[in-house]
């Protein structure tokens, strides 16, 4: 006969999943690095995930970043242009392995 489970356990928390724009892959959040563009229309890499401001999530992969650039991806989802300039200074970015997260 099957038991009760403890009524004073704690019920398992959801993990937020979210999808990559580069390879389309639906991960955790936490395992995704957030792109975003903030209220005076800067786009950068939020290695927090706290920033403020409309987000995208990619891979913490320079592959997936290199994806998303050339199908314009980002740009349809942050509603905004991205000049070459930052992706570039993005790939940077990721390449020097800022992911400490």
């Amino acid at each position: 006969m099957a038991q009760k489970q403890n009524s004073n356990a704690a019920p398992q928390k959801k993990v937020p999943v979210r999808q990559c724009l580069g390879c389309n892959e639906h991960k955790p959040k936490r395992e995704l690095l957030r792109v975003v563009r903030d209220p005076e229309g800067q786009v950068s890499l939020d290695f927090t995930g706290k920033k403020s401001g409309r987000g995208a999530y990619i891979c913490k992969d320079v592959k997936c970043l290199k994806r998303v650039r050339k199908s314009g991806r980002l740009a349809k989802n942050l509603e905004c242009e991205i000049s070459d300039e930052v992706y570039t200074n993005m790939e940077r970015e990721l390449a020097e392995g800022g992911d400490v997260l």
